[in-house]
């Protein structure tokens, strides 16, 4: 009888994960409304939950443990909010969530083929600048891509399009490493059990979260200056 290898088994099960997760949030990202701020709610509250749980870990008290949880769900709820606002113009949404997906998948295969020296192997042994720079490439391209597809740009759009995608690189790559610090310091591997393969919804959404609050904030800023 063949036996598959542990590592060929445990990337099938991710490859399986990975594909039930992005069609239920396709899925929801087209329903929209109500049935989009509940699927957003959900996953704010399991993100909530494996924050506490990363918190209570690190803390020795439950004032620091306090102090570790506030921050978490101010961070969850601006991205929550970011997610909802974004899906007024479900094309916004779309590049930004396929950005992110780009960067890890760019990441990844950069720092596999390329290596070299590391970011910052105490918090995370495995990023490298290559990796980035495959990330911040694959980002540029998505971004571009996926706007290109429904929109007429010209080639100074492209660029800042391209430039864009680069900078939610570096943002989820950031969000990706404050996660890895939390996780180094509560003496864990993933901050959670919830996706096959995967680890928690912490561990998939990381970046996401937090290219969700610098939407937010550039948001918020168009609005102030509408003619940024």
């Amino acid at each position: 009888m063949n036996v598959i290898p542990k590592p060929q088994a445990d990337l099938k099960v991710r490859a399986m994960s990975a594909v039930v997760m992005l069609a239920i949030t396709a899925w929801e990202i087209w329903m929209g409304g109500l049935a989009f701020q509940i699927f957003v709610g959900l996953i704010a509250l399991g993100l909530i939950w494996e924050w506490w749980g990363l918190a209570s870990k690190i803390g020795t008290t439950g004032a620091s443990r306090t102090a570790l949880f506030l921050p978490g769900i101010a961070y969850v709820g601006l991205a929550s909010t970011a997610l909802m606002a974004m899906r007024e113009n479900p094309t916004d949404l779309l590049a930004v969530i396929a950005s992110v997906i780009a960067t890890d998948t760019g990441a990844y295969f950069a720092g596999r083929a390329i290596g070299g020296p590391k970011i910052a192997p105490s918090i995370s042994p495995s990023k490298t600048w290559a990796g980035l720079g495959g990330g911040m490439i694959a980002s540029a391209l998505t971004m571009v891509a996926v706007n290109e597809y429904v929109r007429d740009f010209s080639f100074g759009g492209w660029v800042l399009l391209g430039l864009f995608g680069a900078l939610i690189a570096i943002v989820a790559q950031a969000g990706d490493f404050l996660e890895s610090a939390m996780k180094r310091k509560a003496g864990v591997k993933d901050s959670g059990h919830l996706i096959p393969g995967h680890g928690g919804l912490f561990d998939r959404l990381d970046g996401l979260l937090a290219v969700s609050v610098l939407m937010l904030v550039l948001m918020a800023v168009s609005n102030l200056f509408p003619g940024i």
